[in-house]
């Protein structure tokens, strides 16, 4: 005779909560993306026309009016991000 096996394994049920868990983290991370990508759009098109508006008007574009700005409001230079007319590599 044989001693009863005495090892138990995580079972039916541990797998359907872990799928469940799976599906939920996929459909958040869709959303996510979704949003931020609507929101990089409206960014881009204020952007747009923010510079419109300021070729109309006659006034330097925001480009021009950065070397204007004091030391300490201006970016490092590091490659904080993307050059203009660039996309970084994690944009869709």
């Amino acid at each position: 005779m044989s001693a009863p096996s005495t090892e138990v394994g995580p079972g039916f049920l541990a797998f359907v909560v872990f799928f469940f868990l799976a599906v939920v983290l996929w459909l958040l991370m869709r959303s996510m993306f979704t949003r931020v990508r609507r929101m990089n759009l409206a960014q881009r098109a204020q952007e747009k026309q923010d510079q419109e508006a300021a070729r109309g008007a006659g006034t330097p574009t925001s480009a021009e009016a950065a070397d204007e700005r004091p030391a300490g409001e201006r970016g490092s230079g590091l490659g904080d991000g993307a050059e203009e007319g660039q996309r970084r590599g994690d944009e869709v």
